[in-house]
C-alpha cells in the first residue's frame, strides 16, 4: 500500500471537525487497507508506533529531525530553521523544503529523479521509523538520522509534510480511539451495532492495530476469541461520583462494599511466575518506577498466572503512616530509583482481581472477584487489602468514611454487591461511586480538568502564559467543555515550566474535540490535566461545560479557579471531571444554600 493513499487521507481528515466525516473517511480507508497491514495503519493516523502501553517512542527531536531533512534536500539548517519559523509547523516547513529541493549536479539530478520515481510504500515507512525508535546507545543520533533522510529523499512534499509530523510526534489529527472503534465497527463487522463487540475486545488489549486485524481478518466471528493476555493491559473500570451517603445507597440498592479511596497511585499489575509488570490508569508501562511494588507483588500474591489492581501509597518509613499523593510521585524518575526507594518507600492495598491462572473474572460479580483476590493474596504490613466494610445504613456509611479520612484517605469508594456487578473495563459506571473528603466542603471540590488553551499573560506574565483554558470531559459527545481559565495557584517555577511541559501539544486551530466559545490565543490537542479547586460553581454564558442543561444558553463554570499545584500526568484527559459530575456538584451546591 502506498504512502501517498494514507496522506490523501490523512488531509482529508485534518480538513474536518466533524467526527462523522472522519468516521466515514476512516471507514474507506480501512477497506482500502490490506489486512496484513492495518495494524500499521492505525498506528500511524494515531501518530505511534505501537500501542500506548509498549512504551516505544520515536523520541526524535524537532533539531535531530530538521538535521535530517537538511541531509535529504541540500538545504542548509539555518535555512530550515528560518523556514520551520515563518511556518510555524515542521511538516509544513517539511513540505516547502522539498519543494525547493537543491540539486548540486546532474548526477544529483538523476539520483533524485530516480529516488522520487520509487514509491515509499506504508511497509517501508512504518519498518524505518521502527529502527528509528530502537536505535540506541553511541550513533544513535547518527543512525535515526540517516534513517529519516532516507525515506525523505523518496518522499513527495505532501508526504514530507506528514512524516515530519509524525516523527516529531505533532500529527494529531484529531482523531479519539472511539472513532476508530465505529469505524472498525462499519468497515468489518456490519455496522455501528457491532461497536460494544469491538469496543470490548480494545478493552481487554488496549491494542487498535490488535482489534484491526483481528476484524479485518475475520469479522465478528474473531472477536470471540479475543482473550485477557499477560502483559496486555485492561483498560480500567472507572468510578461516578454522588455526593451523599443516602444517595449512594439509594443508587446502590440500599447495599454496598465500601473500601478505602487511598491517595496514591493506581496500578494494574501483570504477574507471570517471577515476572511482574506494572501499568498505570492511562496504561503507562511503569515497571521501572516500582521495583519494590514488584518485589512485593512476587512474593505476596499467590498465582502462577494473575492479573491484579492496587494502589501504590507513599508511607512514612519511621511510622508507617501514608503520605500524600505529590509525595508519590517523586518516584517517577528515570535515575536515581534505589535512592528513591528508600525515601519514598511504598505499601501496596490491594482491591480487585481480573484474571488469575487462565480464569477471566471480569465478568463475575464484585464478591467473587473479591473472594478470589483474598485467596491469592498473602497479607503483609507492604501487602494488604484495601480496608472495607458492608454497609446498608446511611448513618454507617457516613461513619466508616470519616473513618477513612482520619486514616489519610481521600473518602471511599462504594461498589454494588448484585450479581450484574461485573468489572466494566474501559467504562465508567454507576457500578462504582466515589464519595470523597472535599465533597463535604462548602466551597467547590477539587476537580480534575484537561488544559485546552491558553493565554498570553500580562506585566510579570508578559512573554508567558498568563492563563490556561481548561475543560471536563463529556463522554456521551466524546468531547472536551470549558469551565474556567486558571490563572492563580501557579507558583514562578510552575510558570517556567508550563510552556515546555505543553509546547509537544500546541496545534494552529481548535482541536476538533473540543467545545469552546472563547478564542485561547494558543490552542493544544487535550492531553495534559490538571487539579484546580475554586470558590463556586456558577452559571456561565462564556462556557460550554452543561450548556443548556440547567438553563437555557447557561453552562458551568468555576468561579476564582485555583491550581492546586497537582499536575495529574497519571491521568488521561478521559479521566478529567466529567460534565454529568460537575452538573451534581451544582446541584449540591444549591441543596446546602437552601438548608
Amino acid at each position: 500500500m502506498e504512502y501517498s493513499i494514507l496522506v490523501t487521507f490523512y488531509e482529508k481528515i485534518e480538513s474536518t471537525t466533524k467526527r462523522l466525516e472522519m468516521t466515514d473517511l476512516l471507514v474507506t480507508l480501512f477497506k482500502k487497507t490490506p489486512p496484513t497491514i492495518i495494524d500499521k495503519v492505525v498506528y500511524l493516523t494515531q501518530g505511534r508506533l505501537y500501542p500506548e502501553y509498549v512504551g516505544i517512542e520515536l523520541g526524535v527531536a524537532e533539531k535531530l529531525a530538521l538535521r535530517a531533512l537538511s541531509m535529504a534536500t541540500g538545504l542548509s539548517l539555518e535555512e530550515l530553521e528560518a523556514e520551520l519559523k515563518r511556518a510555524g509547523d515542521i511538516g509544513v516547513a517539511a513540505e516547502r523544503a522539498l519543494s525547493r529541493k537543491k540539486v548540486k549536479s546532474l548526477l544529483d539530478f538523476v539520483s533524485s529523479a530516480q529516488a522520487l520515481a520509487r514509491k515509499l510504500m506504508v511497509e517501508e515507512v512504518y519498518n524505518t521509523l521502527d529502527k528509528v525508535a530502537r536505535a540506541t546507545g553511541e550513533g544513535a543520533q547518527d543512525t535515526k538520522i540517516s534513517l529519516i533522510a532516507s525515506l525523505l529523499r523518496h518522499a513527495s512534499p505532501k508526504e514530507a509534510k506528514y512524516l515530519m509530523r509524525t516523527i516529531t510526534g505533532r500529527l494529531r489529527l484529531g482523531i479519539a480511539d472511539m472513532t476508530i472503534l465505529d469505524a472498525l465497527a462499519i468497515a468489518f463487522c456490519g455496522g455501528k451495532d457491532a461497536r460494544s463487540l469491538v469496543e470490548r475486545a480494545y478493552n481487554l488489549s488496549s491494542d487498535l492495530g490488535h482489534v484491526a486485524r483481528v476484524v479485518s481478518e475475520s469479522g465478528l466471528e474473531g472477536l470471540k476469541y479475543f482473550k485477557i493476555t499477560i502483559g496486555r493491559p485492561i483498560r480500567p473500570m472507572l468510578a461516578e461520583r454522588l455526593t451523599t451517603a443516602e444517595e449512594i445507597l439509594e443508587k446502590l440498592g440500599g447495599k454496598c462494599v465500601a473500601e478505602y479511596k487511598y491517595d496514591g497511585e493506581r496500578i494494574q499489575a501483570h504477574k507471570l511466575s517471577s515476572n511482574v509488570i506494572l501499568f498505570s490508569r492511562r496504561l503507562e508501562n511503569i515497571t521501572h518506577h516500582y521495583p519494590d511494588a514488584c518485589e512485593i507483588i512476587r512474593n505476596h500474591v499467590k498465582a502462577e498466572e494473575a492479573i491484579v489492581e492496587a494502589e501504590c501509597v507513599a508511607i512514612d518509613p519511621d511510622t508507617g503512616e501514608m503520605r500524600p499523593f505529590q509525595e508519590l510521585m517523586h518516584r517517577r524518575r528515570k535515575y536515581g530509583i534505589e535512592e528513591a526507594i528508600k525515601e519514598y518507600p511504598v505499601s501496596l492495598f490491594f482491591f480487585d482481581c481480573l484474571y488469575v491462572d487462565g480464569q477471566d473474572l471480569t465478568n463475575q460479580p464484585y464478591p467473587k472477584r473479591r473472594e478470589v483476590l483474598m485467596k491469592i493474596l498473602e497479607p503483609s504490613e507492604r501487602a494488604m487489602p484495601a480496608t472495607y466494610r458492608i454497609i446498608d445504613r446511611v448513618d454507617e456509611l457516613e461513619g466508616f468514611f470519616e473513618e477513612a479520612i482520619s486514616e489519610g484517605c481521600e473518602g471511599l469508594v462504594c461498589k454494588s454487591l448484585a450479581p450484574d456487578s461485573i468489572y466494566q473495563a474501559g467504562a465508567r459506571g454507576w457500578l462504582w461511586i466515589k464519595f470523597k473528603r472535599s465533597y463535604q466542603s462548602k466551597l467547590v471540590e477539587p476537580i480534575d480538568v484537561t488544559v485546552v488553551g491558553a493565554f498570553w499573560g500580562k506585566g510579570k506574565r508578559a512573554g508567558k502564559y498568563g492563563a490556561l483554558l481548561c475543560a471536563v470531559y463529556d463522554p456521551d459527545a466524546d468531547m472536551f467543555k470549558t469551565v474556567c481559565k486558571v490563572g492563580s495557584g501557579f507558583t514562578d517555577e510552575d510558570l517556567e515550566k508550563i510552556p515546555g511541559i505543553l509546547q509537544p501539544y500546541v496545534i494552529e486551530h481548535r482541536h476538533p474535540r473540543v467545545d469552546s466559545k472563547m478564542k485561547a490565543d494558543v490552542w493544544f490537542t487535550p492531553s495534559v490535566v490538571i487539579e484546580i479547586i475554586g470558590d463556586e460553581i456558577t452559571l456561565s454564558p462564556l462556557h460550554t461545560a452543561g450548556l443548556g442543561v440547567l438553563k437555557p444558553d447557561a453552562g458551568l463554570a468555576i468561579r476564582f479557579p485555583r491550581f492546586t499545584g497537582r499536575w495529574r500526568f497519571d491521568k488521561s484527559p478521559e479521566d478529567s471531571t466529567t460534565v454529568k459530575e460537575l452538573v451534581e456538584m451544582y446541584k449540591m451546591q444549591l441543596k446546602k444554600i437552601e438548608t
